[in-house]
């Protein structure tokens, strides 16, 4: 399948958003094969949703995805960014007094809207992230269990996953006749008999998955049953899915032992509006998991950045309050818009090229290592990209493998191949037993090799 997408429109100009004011028959889509991309491929980075019928562009699927303090990231992210990409209206509800919550790993989100505002709409799919305690949060909330019981109740789709099929769906009485899976965590607490040991479960308009590492997959599932699987498998190809048939590759040149002197490593993620909110989120989840010290800078005058798919990050710190600190490692997100802004960072471009000349680990995923080409930071290595800029690094472009290490640098293909780059650092920076049990907790199935 050749697939055309769009070309990127520029990031959204916004005044800086102030937080505190403001039954189914379905072909499994693990049988997707959707093409590998190839450096020579007319796919190019893009936040335009797939084109989908005439019906479907004027009357765009509502979903609606709540989040509470605690919420898991990666999942609420993930499921943010494919179903906008599929071209579902995406509603980000805040089922706290204020928009800005916490995520579980210690993202900062800021919703939409608040959940009381949402009372009366109907949507096309009610869809739960899971997370500790944001499932507990989301379950508590009377306004959203009066929403979703509502939907069930109308035949209408909704799902859940991680602990929120046990944590939530369940004490609202919306597992009763359904098979469910969820999180191994919470898996002693479903009805036995209707319990299933899959990472993703369709049963009379209930939709369940078991954690962060199946929520690509989840995500497109519910894609699917929203605009059919010809948009399903657009954007799986899009986002660089792999089947389960791909040898998930990781090259390494040039091996040496990334060593950080026995404390726990200082990571630096450098952010912009329209950087990959799922490379963002995917990075700060993960690399917080394996307790890595991660600080998310904004490149802009606020803390506040809208991401690719209108994802609103708010960043730890303005990257100007920490360059002159020392990071262990600096990793760049892609996203073109993304991409474009951060290299015209002056402080990141200084902060780069000490790094590179003090030694130490730096990186970039998808569209991102061609700052590290401006900057002559790939001169004599071995690098990889997002397929549609790949011919740019010349000679150490690597086009068969997915993450590519040489020496103190790391690049990645990015998008959904950011969970292995991920782990990838975590296994370079603590060990491969860290990775593997991180990988674990994340329902990944983590390379044997």
């Amino acid at each position: 399948m050749s697939l055309l997408l769009l070309p990127p429109k520029p990031p959204p100009t916004f005044s800086p958003f102030t937080v505190a004011t403001s039954s189914i028959t379905l072909k499994p889509l693990p049988s997707f094969k959707p093409p590998r991309c190839t450096p020579n491929s007319t796919l190019s980075i893009s936040v335009s949703p797939p084109t989908t019928d005439t019906n479907a562009t004027t009357t765009p699927k509502k979903v609606l995805l709540p989040i509470g303090f605690g919420t898991e990231e990666m999942e609420a992210v993930i499921l943010i960014h494919v179903l906008r990409r599929a071209g579902a209206h995406v509603t980000v509800a805040s089922v706290e007094p204020q928009l800005q919550i916490e995520a579980a790993g210690g993202t900062k989100l800021v919703a939409d809207t608040s959940i009381s505002d949402c009372s009366n709409q109907i949507f096309d799919l009610i869809v739960l992230p899971g997370g500790m305690p944001g499932s507990a949060r989301l379950r508590d909330c009377d306004v959203l269990r009066r929403i979703t019981c509502k939907q069930a109740e109308e035949n209408r789709l909704y799902g859940a996953i991680n602990a929120a099929p046990a944590v939530t769906l369940l004490p609202w009485g919306l597992l009763k006749r359904r098979k469910i899976t969820c999180h191994p965590a919470f898996f002693d607490k479903l009805p036995t008999f209707w319990a299933v040991k899959t990472n993703i479960q369709v049963s009379k308009g209930l939709t369940t998955s078991r954690g962060p590492g199946t929520a690509y997959m989840f995500a497109l599932t519910l894609a699917e049953q929203l605009f059919g699987e010809s948009v399903a498998r657009e954007v799986a190809e899009f986002l660089l899915m792999r089947t389960s048939g791909d040898n998930v590759s990781k090259k390494e040149f040039n091996e040496i032992e990334w060593s950080v002197d026995h404390h726990s490593p200082s990571v630096l993620i450098p952010i912009a509006h329209g950087s990959e909110e799922i490379e963002v989120v995917t990075l700060i989840d993960i690399l917080r998991r394996a307790k890595a010290n991660v600080i998310v800078a904004s490149v802009e005058k606020t803390l506040g950045v809208m991401a690719s798919q209108g994802t609103k990050i708010v960043a730890d710190k303005l990257l100007s309050d920490v360059q002159e600190s020392a990071h262990d490692l600096i990793i760049l997100p892609g996203g073109t818009a993304g991409t474009q802004r951060l290299s015209k960072s002056r402080i990141l471009k200084k902060l780069l090229k000490e790094q590179n000349s003090a030694g130490r680990i730096y990186g970039a995923v998808c569209s991102s290592p061609a700052i590290l080409h401006k900057h002559g930071l790939l001169k004599d290595k071995k690098a990889t990209a997002h397929p549609s800029i790949l011919d740019k690094l010349k000679d150490g472009a690597v086009n068969d493998a997915v993450v590519v290490i040489d020496g103190k640098l790391i690049t990645s293909e990015g998008l959904a191949s950011i969970t292995d780059f991920a782990l990838a650092i975590v296994s370079k920076l603590f060990g491969n037993g860290r990775a593997r049990c991180v990988a674990e907790g994340l329902v990944f199935e983590y390379p044997k090799k």
